[in-house]
């Protein structure tokens, strides 16, 4: 069943409940929701949300784990045409201020987990006029059920347009502030036509939602699960084991996860007992994979793999790379794909120069996938969007065959001696030895060489490798001058919400109280 093209969220949301009211739009604990009751559901949301002041426009914010709740209130703003503020709630309660504000939020919405940061930081909330518990357990704020449940459930309709924000989601925010991306109509449009030639979505089928709401990937598969007519399982978090619970009791056909996730799930001792045979496929992205890790996937799980590649600022995945590119002879596991329907990618020099084949640049991009801009930074969206392409920031490559290769953030590329060396090469190498289930590399100050290259590994369980070892092996991979010089064990990597190793934090110790950051 085809989403209609170049209708807005509401209007698309409208078509699913006419089509199929009395299917299951999603569970989450004992809790199953049609989607008629999810549309009346959320039609108390967004009569609520315009009884406490909220006009078009106005940003609605959320801080709390996946659930139910979190797609009614996600669909109260639609339906309202308030814009929905997915706030990590892995941030420290400085940052949470940060993005509250930032994005001028009139309501906030808050799980019980989450109860003490905004004890901690409401006197300091500029533009909040209601605080709404999402537990019912908080004796100041009005509980989320008996404010939901006094309300109309009739439907509110307050006309949209294609240019009109749906959702605002900041950026990791690795370096500084994090940034409001703005998300459009528009986008989820062109996102939603991008994929469906593509991702065999089915309908009526089991889906699993259990990548956080705060971030593009968790928000499109819930999204894409609803539209497309799926039974949405949604879970809180993470859980390895209960994912595996789940893929078996719920007949689970499609997922979605980040590769640490993979490598978490085909590591734990249960999936050798779990029976996979429900599931369809699995779409992974959102940082890199080894080689190793796609192909025990493949053998445990026994479903067809999609990969994409894409940023919260292009409403996620701008390129595929489909099954049959998963298999190990066609030599493509370390690509992305092509590029989706619709979208152009470029590869571009320091001087804004076009690349050849094979050449490393930066990843620019042009496509209605492109956010608006970040909110209220003009400089930042101007500096990002030029002439309607997007600058990533991320340094990759074409094959002769045009599939894309990202190599890594430009801003992470180590020079050392004058060489340019991308930390993903690298870290592709060492996670090439079967010992390495995980590793990241960094540059550190090298009076020689401006920067030397650090390794850090992941051992697999009993595995004895040292440092000569491992240094050693990669200098059989890949060139002498891009080797690790050193090599620190160490137990996880840290990264982000959306997996991306926060190389940041293992660069700092070694560079504090340099004043560049760069070697060289």
């Amino acid at each position: 069943m085809t989403i209609p093209v170049n209708k807005t969220l509401q209007e698309n949301f409208k078509w699913r409940v006419e089509l199929t009211p009395n299917n299951t739009a999603h569970k989450f604990l004992d809790r199953e929701t049609t989607f008629k009751e999810l549309d009346l559901l959320s039609n108390k949301v967004a009569n609520g949300i315009v009884a406490e002041g909220c006009k078009k426009d106005a940003r609605v914010a959320y801080l709390g784990k996946n659930s139910d709740y979190f797609f009614e209130v996600l669909l109260g703003t639609i339906k309202s045409a308030t814009v929905a503020v997915g706030v990590n709630w892995r941030l420290a309660p400085p940052e949470v201020l940060y993005v509250i504000n930032d994005s001028k939020s009139e309501i906030v919405f808050v799980s019980e987990d989450f109860y003490p940061v905004i004890d901690q930081i409401k006197d300091d909330l500029e533009t909040v006029k209601k605080i709404i518990a999402v537990d019912d357990k908080h004796s100041e704020y009005e509980g989320y059920l008996s404010w939901r449940d006094s309300k109309s459930e009739s439907e509110i309709i307050i006309e949209t347009n294609m240019d009109d924000d749906v959702i605002q989601l900041y950026t990791s925010g690795t370096t500084g502030h994090p940034k409001g991306v703005q998300i459009t109509n528009g986008n989820f449009s062109a996102a939603n036509d991008s994929v469906q030639d593509s991702v065999p979505f089915a309908e009526n089928e089991t889906n699993l939602v259990c990548m956080p709401g705060y971030h593009i990937a968790g928000t499109n598969w819930g999204i894409w699960g609803l539209l497309h007519g799926c039974r949405n399982i949604i879970i809180a978090d993470v859980d390895p084991n209960l994912i595996l619970d789940l893929i078996e009791t719920e007949k689970v056909r499609h997922a979605l996860f980040v590769p640490a996730v993979i490598l978490f799930l085909i590591s734990n001792p249960k999936a050798q007992e779990t029976d996979f045979s429900s599931l369809d496929f699995v779409l992974y992205g959102a940082s890199p994979i080894a080689d190793d890790t796609i192909i025990k996937a493949q053998e445990i799980m026994n479903c067809d793999l999609y990969q994409v590649y894409g940023l919260t600022e292009t409403t996620g995945a701008i390129t595929i790379m489909m099954p049959e590119d998963h298999d190990k002879e066609r030599n493509k596991l370390r690509s992305c794909g092509k590029p989706l329907n619709g979208v152009e990618i470029k590869i571009i020099g320091d001087e804004g120069q076009e690349l050849s084949t094979g050449e490393i640049g930066e990843v620019i991009t042009k496509s209605a996938l492109n956010m608006k801009g970040y909110w209220n930074k003009f400089d930042a969206t101007k500096e990002a969007i030029q002439n309607e392409w997007f600058f990533s920031g991320d340094a990759g490559f074409f094959d002769d065959e045009g599939y894309l290769y990202i190599h890594d953030r430009v801003k992470d590329m180590i020079v050392s001696g004058g060489e340019n060396i991308y930390p993903a090469e690298v870290e592709n190498a060492l996670m090439s030895n079967p010992d390495i289930i995980d590793a990241a590399v960094i540059g550190i100050p090298d009076e020689k060489w401006g920067e030397s290259v650090k390794g850090f590994v992941v051992l697999k369980d009993g595995a004895k490798l040292s440092e000569v070892d491992i240094i050693s092996y990669t200098k059989t991979q890949i060139a002498g001058y891009k080797c690790p010089k050193s090599i620190n064990f160490i137990d996880m990597l840290p990264r982000n919400p959306s997996g991306k190793v926060l190389r940041r934090e293992l660069r700092e110790p070694f560079w504090e109280g340099i004043e560049r950051k760069v070697g060289g």
